[in-house]
């Protein structure tokens, strides 16, 4: 992890590449180039080394320092994929981040619902699905910290502390071109399979959530729009992404939460 400068193909897979020095966000460049390209193709990657403006959920910031994590934004055309599905898409993203990670770096990650990557209870890498204005488009943004060391990790707004690759393997090397490559093949997969049947269930997209997401089984705090909060145990994620969330109350059903920051409860 020498914090060299990445060095990528021009396409892989469905993907075409390409790589800036810096940006300010490339979510944002890539929302404007799907404004300008109305019906344009899909798949194209920006990766950034720097972000000056990197945003994640909910307004907050996402730091990068050049050569030392992995800062990218992927544009979707969905067009097959309903609007009560598409909240699947940054779902389906985590999982093809764990995934990656997992194969290539041998780190175990879980799912923090609804997206963070999580190594042990530190957050790995976010991600941040936006659509276009007028719903032709998705571009999903993905953080992942490679080569930070530990005395430079951010904590995160909610209090949840940070890692890297390099905090969980001891500094092994990791070529993030690779790393790059790897979450994109599994990107692919998922988005071709979630995209000919976008019923999460029949493409086993479900499933694998379900086997990654370390938010189930646990007792959680959820912070939800409008000040609101709510506790109770995870236990599932429905077919439209959504988390339910039993609460301590004698005869109370399942409660979906659709939108908002979970906490782990220890």
């Amino acid at each position: 992890m020498d914090g060299a400068e990445l060095a990528l193909p021009a396409a892989h897979g469905m993907w075409t590449l390409d790589v800036v020095t810096s940006t300010g966000s490339t979510n944002a460049d890539l929302l404007a180039r799907a404004a300008a390209e109305p019906g344009g193709a899909e798949g194209r990657v920006l990766v950034a080394e720097e972000q000056t403006a990197g945003r994640g959920r909910r307004g907050r910031t996402w730091s990068s320092v050049p050569g030392e994590s992995l800062t990218f934004s992927v544009l979707l055309r969905p067009a097959s994929v309903p609007p009560d599905r598409r909240g699947w898409l940054s779902l389906l993203t985590g999982v093809a981040v764990a995934s990656a990670v997992g194969t290539l770096a041998g780190v175990h990650t879980v799912l923090k619902w609804p997206n963070d990557v999580l190594a042990g209870d530190r957050k790995l890498a976010g991600i941040l699905a936006e659509q276009s204005p007028d719903g032709s488009a998705v571009v999903v943004g993905v953080g992942l910290n490679v080569a930070t060391k530990a005395g430079a990790l951010p904590v995160a707004a909610t209090g949840l502390a940070a890692t890297s690759l390099a905090v969980e393997t001891g500094g092994a090397a990791m070529s993030r071109e690779d790393l790059l490559l790897g979450v994109l093949d599994q990107l692919e997969r998922w988005y071709v399979g979630f995209g000919s049947d976008p019923e999460p269930e029949h493409s086993g997209l479900l499933a694998e959530y379900r086997a990654l997401c370390g938010t189930l089984g646990r007792p959680v705090r959820v912070e939800l729009p409008a000040g609101r909060v709510l506790t109770g145990t995870a236990v599932d994620v429905d077919s439209d992404g959504r988390l339910l969330v039993q609460v301590p109350a004698p005869g109370a059903s399942l409660v979906p939460v659709s939108a908002g920051d979970v906490i782990h409860v220890r």
